[in-house]
């Protein structure tokens, strides 16, 4: 029985939003112990009554698409150099390219594992219509803009966590099955 090496951690986030501005946002706010990080630090610090917060220094690879096209161009290629990305930051309204639901149909067609925070100020969709197009799943969350950096924040650390724990579950799952198999 081999185990496949795992990653011991996975930050890559992809922003698809058509407005540049959004990304800026992103970048400001996950881009490391600078603004909403730091602030994070402090809230933390006086919460937990930790001077020294490990999550907000997570550093995030982040990466911009901006048009579901491009940013499922760009799922498919970190697929293809093994590095695949943890959370996609989606917006729904992308004119004149796909909306969304389009996107993330086509993002998960291509990469199941991937988290999807869909980011929208207004949606043309009800919640029932995306859970009917996209499923009632785990992997997806919604967040209204304008959104809050310490939701970003936390949503960025949760979903890349989950990511990773739900790789090692399914990994541990392969091996168990793989030795009832050579039990067998």
């Amino acid at each position: 029985m081999t185990t496949r090496q795992l990653p011991s951690e996975n930050n890559r986030i992809l922003i698809i939003d058509d407005n540049p501005a959004i990304h800026s946002d992103f970048r400001k706010i996950l881009g490391g112990s600078t603004g909403a990080a730091a602030a994070l630090d402090d809230v933390l610090a006086s919460v937990f009554g930790e001077e020294d917060s490990k999550a907000a220094k997570t550093h995030f690879k982040i990466d911009s698409a901006y048009q579901g096209q491009e940013g499922l161009e760009k799922v498919a290629h970190s697929l293809d150099e093994g590095r695949p990305y943890a959370l996609a930051f989606v917006d729904m309204r992308m004119p004149p390219g796909w909306d969304g639901v389009e996107t993330i149909t086509r993002i998960w067609a291509k990469d199941a594992s991937i988290q999807v925070v869909i980011c929208t100020a207004y949606s043309d969709y009800s919640w029932r219509e995306i859970v009917s197009k996209l499923g009632n799943s785990d992997r997806l969350v919604i967040l209204k803009k304008p959104f809050d950096s310490i939701e970003v924040l936390q949503l960025s650390h949760a979903m890349t966590k989950k990511w990773l724990v739900t790789l090692h579950a399914e990994q541990k799952l392969e091996d168990l099955n793989q030795l009832v198999l050579a039990q067998n």
